[in-house]
């Protein structure tokens, strides 16, 4: 996803000469080619994702379109303070990407473990938030990102992630992209568990249960409309994120709440407790029972019982 990312915004910054890029120390074989091409619109802010986020905002003050790029917990978690009083709160031009979200660098332990930066992300006023489920996507929501004015939050996966799109699919900020139709459940999915939703549909349709398979790139703002559309048809729907309680399910449930519908939901996502244990992505996965294998038994469960709608 980092490279498609990186291609994207080097092809925006060829048509688009406000557009920098911000880097806290890191990436270097990824972004070489940007910091070649536009030497003076690339900054290495060193290991202080604080300075960087200012040294953003007051370069956005001055009508610059910047892009802060660190790893997983970094650009977010680190530097809260300065996202929300410098960037959110004067509606500024920062696009903030963090690359390796959920369990992508899982051998350097909790701290590098971006679990929560959707939740907190979202809860920003002004900022729109974005976890593309693959290249494809991550190109897509790059080239609409720099566009969308006011502050930004993607996040990336780190690196070998599969196409999972077969076609170019339509993006647009504040959409769900259709993959296949389905009328036993609907799996909505954001970020690199997209290819985890697919697999669990092949797996229920092999069993002779057609389920709905849906990406959701963009979490703030959330295409409530598909939501309550899959409430009313189908009655079930499971959620699936590399993150923890404030993500997407919680934001779909916060749809489903207001609207009084009585659709049933069930959360496959991270637990909310520090995973101490260290492994690749994929033992972390399966670890904490973030499987094609836990997609399935969810909507299992919501098939034993009769949809409310």
């Amino acid at each position: 996803m980092r490279t498609a990312f990186i291609k994207a915004l080097e092809a925006a910054a060829t048509l688009d000469e406000r557009i920098w890029l911000v880097c806290g120390d890191l990436g270097y074989s990824v972004l070489d080619a940007f910091a070649s091409a536009f030497p003076q619109r690339f900054v290495n802010a060193g290991v202080a994702e604080q300075n960087m986020t200012g040294l953003a905002a007051g370069l956005a003050m001055n009508g610059k379109i910047v892009v802060t790029y660190s790893i997983a917990n970094f650009p977010t978690v680190r530097c809260l303070e300065q996202i929300r009083n410098d960037i959110c709160y004067h509606q500024l031009n920062v696009k903030i990407v963090a690359v390796g979200g959920g369990l992508c660098y899982g051998g350097q332990g909790y701290t590098h473990h971006g679990m929560e930066d959707l939740g907190f992300m979202r809860l920003l006023p002004n900022m729109s938030v974005f976890a593309p489920g693959d290249p494809t996507e991550a190109r897509l929501v790059t080239e609409a990102m720099v566009k969308h004015p006011g502050p930004c939050f993607m996040r990336l996966g780190k690196a070998g992630e599969p196409c999972v799109h077969t076609a170019e699919p339509d993006f647009e900020v504040g959409r769900a992209i259709l993959l296949r139709h389905g009328d036993s459940v609907a799996i909505i999915a954001t970020g690199a568990t997209l290819q985890i939703a697919v697999e669990a549909a092949r797996r229920l349709t092999s069993e002779g249960r057609a389920a709905e398979v849906v990406s959701m790139p963009s979490i703030e703002p959330l295409d409530t409309s598909y939501v309550l559309d899959a409430a009313r048809r189908i009655g079930r729907i499971v959620t699936l994120e590399e993150h923890g309680r404030g993500g997407l399910g919680t934001a779909v449930a916060e749809v489903l709440s207001a609207s009084g519908s009585p659709a049933r939901l069930a959360q496959v996502r991270l637990p909310n407790n520090p995973v101490f244990t260290g492994g690749s992505q994929d033992d972390l996965r399966k670890l904490v029972g973030l499987t094609p294998h836990a997609v399935v038994d969810a909507a299992h469960r919501l098939l034993e019982t009769r949809p409310c709608n």
